[in-house]
């Protein structure tokens, strides 16, 4: 008998892509590549999208492209797909501005990262998405990246956290094993990996599914990991993860950003400045990984 999929929390679905931003030729948000490329990942295997997070530019789009982007993909993918949206920031009042501007743009989710570069203490970094929650009548995934902001989540905060009734979810980014079972045993939060790596490992202990990168690109190919695992093909699961590996090397741990190499592969227009489009050999290498990926096993 093929074992049932374990019963875990999953506010948003399983398999989520943290979206590319199209621009057009001159730098301009492109709406319709937007809509067009939403629609594929939806077509592909994604359960929901994640808009505006740092794969989408967000640093470096405007608060007004956010929204646009936004009402396009929804106009795009309909009402029954779950929309993420990025509106952390280091500014407490701006990121409740744009919480209360997705809202009204039809998200369904609010992702908010740590604030950043700051490093306020724990108690503060508490009170920051108790604001954020309490501002917006959406629910909210804490997106924990220390790595780039350089202050992480405690768990011991998190599970205060858990206590909201809008904050449900985590993206983890901490790469702490150990942290994250702590935060999964004690129920209360879907727990979503935010490192292509660690998608397997973490579903494995109990999360809820992941926020991808990668999932830019093949997304079929990475919500088949979950589903070989959910069917109880555990050695199926490790062999397709496998066979991810090099695409997900060349794309998050090349010296790369994950956008530069996405949209590279993707040919979705520039990526603005200071981020640079990669280079030939880059792009060529990345061409060869996702062709070889696409070879029958």
């Amino acid at each position: 008998m093929t074992p049932s999929a374990p019963s875990r929390p999953r506010p948003f679905g399983r398999a989520l892509c943290a979206m590319i931003t199209p621009f057009t030729a001159d730098g301009a948000l492109d709406r319709e590549a937007a809509a067009a490329h939403a629609a594929a990942l939806v077509a592909g295997g994604c359960d929901g999208l994640v808009l505006s997070g740092t794969t989408g530019e967000s640093p470096t789009t405007s608060d007004a492209e956010k929204a646009d982007l936004l009402r396009a993909v929804r106009e795009a993918v309909g009402p029954a797909v779950p929309l993420v949206a990025g509106v952390g920031t280091s500014d407490t009042r701006h990121t409740i501005e744009l919480a209360r501007q997705a809202e009204r743009a039809g998200a369904d989710g609010l992702l908010v990262v740590t604030p950043y570069y700051s490093r306020p203490p724990q108690a503060a970094v508490e009170a920051h998405f108790r604001r954020i929650a309490d501002a917006a009548g959406l629910p909210v995934m804490l997106y924990d990246i220390p790595g780039r902001t350089g202050t992480r989540i405690e768990p011991e905060t998190m599970l205060r956290l858990a206590e909201h009734p809008r904050v449900v979810a985590v993206k983890d980014c901490a790469q702490d094993l150990l942290a994250a079972t702590r935060v999964i045993a004690a129920g209360g939060l879907a727990y979503y990996s935010g490192c292509e790596e660690l998608n397997l490992p973490l579903y494995a202990l109990g999360g809820a599914g992941y926020v991808s990168t990668v999932a830019n690109v093949v997304p079929g190919r990475m919500r088949a990991v979950l589903d070989a695992f959910d069917a109880g093909d555990t050695d199926g699961a490790a062999r397709l993860n496998a066979r991810l590996a090099p695409l997900t090397a060349l794309m998050m741990a090349s010296g790369l950003p994950g956008t530069v190499t996405a949209k590279a592969l993707l040919a979705a227009g520039p990526v603005r400045e200071p981020l640079q489009a990669a280079g030939r050999e880059a792009s060529d290498g990345l061409r060869a990984a996702y062709e070889e990926l696409l070879v029958p096993a």
